[in-house]
């Protein structure tokens, strides 16, 4: 079981690290395990889903770097026909770099091959997708539901799947084909060519980048995302190949489009905040500097940021997961309300590129003892790890 949210700046039991007057006075307590669910707790899922906080549900679905993000319906988005919530349905469900079962190779399964060690939350799209509708159908006293998952017809309760990178454990193909043709499919540039070429969905959509001083609203989801609701990308300048870059899936709970105030934003200064969250995915981490400018400037108040703890690099040349050292000055340049660790599964691996991998897995208690020793004044946010399976509700 994964352990509970630890708040910060406060200090696991007895302490140690740099500390202020300033940041002691933010001192709370442990968030509560009240806000935590299971795939496995269905029951307590669809409760929370049903009549807990109208607060945004956040799921490991595996070990590594599988998320499922579930957005309640705006209460407002029932008057407009383009942002209108399906019959029965609670929340818009995405499904970020699915990988569930199986070997992902990339290159070549002599160059990179790497298996889960841990089991994902569930096996396939169609077991996920029969949890969906049964915790979004609870409320309505539908009984579990009897058709299999994937039968031809079945509603889909996955709504959108964003993909960050084109390498495999990230677009798994075997995965994202379980799904139907009709997902709309959000992906970074390499990422959609590969994933058009497939011939599979009648949908892909280029996620675009979004820099400081542009408003958010101005995402478009090419009409496959209703008003309230946009995806986009965050870059290193300078990195061509967006390794180490971040998407934000933006959103406002409160309202849509319609009822914000016009974007008179050109590019120029920042934007003022109408509502606009975010949560900001990061797999490989992001220079901190970047989330400083974005996605504040854009109108947005970072709800959350996935980024790793573990350093991982091949030997003597490339780092390629930044770490947590990194996350924490991320954490604090973006403003996040929550942290939360992502990609560090130590997966059983394969093929040349396996030995020459090289691994520091820092705690949170490193990276604080490291970093906020160096800060004038240390952020405050909650950080928590989730197992495979586990799920939070950002408040």
């Amino acid at each position: 079981m994964a352990a509970p949210p630890l708040h910060h700046p406060a200090r696991e039991s007895g302490g140690g690290g740099n500390s202020n007057s300033k940041t002691a006075a933010k001192t709370a307590a442990a968030a509560g395990v009240q806000d935590r669910f299971s795939l496995r707790g269905v029951e307590e899922w669809a409760s929370l889903l049903r009549n807990g906080p109208r607060r945004p549900l956040l799921t490991h679905v595996n070990a590594d770097t599988t998320w499922l993000i579930q957005l309640p319906w705006p209460a407002s988005a029932s008057a407009r026909s383009s942002s209108s919530r399906p019959p029965g349905r609670t929340h818009f469900n995405i499904l970020i770099d699915p990988w569930l079962d199986g070997p992902q190779s990339d290159v070549a399964s002599w160059f990179s091959t790497q298996w889960h060690v841990v089991p994902s939350g569930v096996a396939t799209i169609a077991e996920l997708n029969l949890l969906l509708r049964h915790v979004e159908t609870r409320g309505d006293g539908a009984a579990l539901p009897r058709a299999s998952a994937d039968a031809v017809g079945a509603p889909c309760f996955v709504d959108a799947v964003v993909v960050s990178h084109e390498f495999t454990d990230h677009c798994h193909r075997t995965t994202l084909e379980e799904l139907p043709p009709s997902t709309p499919v959000f992906a970074t540039d390499v990422a959609a060519d590969l994933i058009r070429s497939w011939g599979h969905f009648h949908g892909v959509v280029t996620i675009p980048a979004l820099g400081p001083g542009v408003s958010w609203r101005r995402l478009t989801g090419v009409g496959l995302l209703p008003d309230w609701l946009a995806v986009g990308r965050v870059i290193t300048p300078g990195n061509a190949l967006y390794y180490h870059s971040a998407i934000l899936v933006a959103f406002d709970l409160n309202g849509d489009a319609a009822q914000a105030s016009p974007a008179t934003d050109e590019g120029h200064g920042a934007v003022k905040n109408d509502g606009g969250e975010a949560i900001v995915y990061s797999p490989h981490g992001i220079a901190a500097e970047d989330l400083a400018s974005v996605p504040a400037a854009s109108g947005l108040r970072t709800l959350a940021l996935l980024h790793g703890l573990h350093d991982v690099r091949i030997w003597l040349t490339k780092q390629l997961n930044l770490g947590a050292l990194n996350g924490l000055r991320a954490v604090a340049a973006s403003g996040a309300r929550y942290w939360i660790a992502t990609h560090d599964e130590v997966k059983t691996g394969g093929g040349l590129i396996a030995p020459l991998l090289r691994r520091t897995a820092y705690s949170l208690r490193d990276a604080v003892g490291h970093e906020e020793a160096q800060m004038d004044d240390a952020p405050d946010y909650t950080f928590a790890e989730l197992g495979s399976g586990d799920g939070l509700v950002l408040a």
